[in-house]
């Protein structure tokens, strides 16, 4: 059995209607990405204009031939810490087996916060960089929170560019 990663491109784009504790989210926001694993990717500061949070950051991810999901963590800092505002998981047969290599999809996603609740919305783009073989696709059930419910994608919007 091949055990071969497929390399993805990510370009992590911009958040929209975010908040915390009702109040907007709009400054010292950033975002940490990984596709079901340890290593992570975390953005700089997002900047603000017109409303929406953007970082026009772009990352080359390893995805074992093993791994299900696609997270986009949204974060701000504050005096007390960290605080989650947000969390999109991305079923990786979203995109892989659907685009080929060369090809960017921009996709958007809802955030939605620990409770389950909406809390705004990502938007990004995904090329397949190197892809060995198309696999399985994934279940949608096995991706979890941490803390133990289940969190699902829903892409709000899909434009292939």
């Amino acid at each position: 059995m091949a055990t071969q990663s497929t390399t993805i491109q990510l370009t992590l784009l911009s958040a929209e209607g975010l908040h915390v504790r009702g109040k907007p989210a709009n400054t010292n926001v950033f975002a940490v990405v990984r596709a079901d694993s340890i290593a992570s990717h975390t953005t700089a500061t997002a900047t603000e204009s017109n409303g929406s949070l953007s970082w026009e950051e772009t990352f080359s991810l390893e995805v074992g031939p093993y791994a299900r999901c696609l997270t986009i963590e949204v974060k701000c800092r504050t005096g007390a810490g960290e605080r989650d505002v947000g969390v999109a998981r991305i079923a990786l047969s979203d995109f892989l087996g659907r685009s080929l290599p060369g090809n960017r999809l921009q996709l958007c996603y809802r955030l939605r916060d620990w409770d389950g609740r909406e809390n705004g919305t990502v938007n990004f783009s995904v090329r397949v960089v190197a892809q060995p073989q198309p696999h399985a696709a994934a279940d949608e059930n096995g991706c979890e929170s941490s803390l133990g419910g289940v969190v699902t994608g829903i892409p709000v919007w899909l434009e292939k560019s």
